[in-house]
């Protein structure tokens, strides 16, 4: 049994933010499975069903951002699950929008959802997708910055990073992290404008 968790803000308000990366990649990747998450348990949306042969949890935390932690180390503790087959899907300012990393484990950087997740779980050695989304400028702050929408010309960026994101937790089921790490990392999915 493994679980894929997306994190992200519930509601409309936060719908279409930056922050909520996490969340699109795993509705997509139910939606492309033909499933959605429907159920309501461990403070989150979530599904079971079946990917890439492996009995797989999706979830979506109702909690907000900063207690992620709470759904997942419910989820975990409900299934006996052990760290290593939880993948955590989230967006990260570290990385440019179009580059996509997964890793086996490592701190919060800075992101209080995986923060939330460390502290539930009492471990960092859980394997995480970062979702880049880049770094504000003009001064903008980070708080705003990620809880802003996508602006017109990094849309076609986005729907190639969500399709890539889905490939990536597909791989993550059939071979593991290693694999995942040597396919996804490296890749860059942002398009070019092209300017006259």
């Amino acid at each position: 049994m493994y679980l894929i968790a997306g994190l992200g803000n519930p509601g409309p308000k936060y719908g279409d933010t930056r922050h909520n990366l996490g969340f699109k990649v795993i509705r997509r990747l139910g939606k492309t499975s033909g499933v959605s998450l429907t159920k309501r348990s461990f403070h989150s949306r979530n599904t079971k069903t079946t990917i890439e042969g492996r009995e797989v949890i999706l979830l979506c935390p109702m909690t907000f951002m900063n207690l992620s932690g709470l759904a997942v180390k419910a989820c975990v503790d409900h299934f006996g699950l052990e760290t290593k087959d939880v993948l955590v899907v989230h967006d990260d300012i570290d990385l440019p929008l179009g580059k996509l990393r997964a890793v086996k484990g490592g701190g919060a950087g800075g992101h209080k959802g995986v923060l939330s997740i460390i502290h539930h779980l009492g471990s960092q050695e859980f394997p995480r997708l970062k979702v880049g989304i880049g770094r504000p400028g003009n001064g903008q702050a980070v708080e705003d910055y990620v809880l802003s929408p996508f602006c017109k010309e990094e849309e076609r960026t986005v729907e190639r990073v969500l399709q890539v994101a889905v490939e990536a937790c597909r791989l993550f089921l059939s071979s593991g992290i290693e694999s995942t790490m040597n396919v996804i990392n490296g890749q860059n999915l942002a398009i070019e404008e092209v300017r006259n």
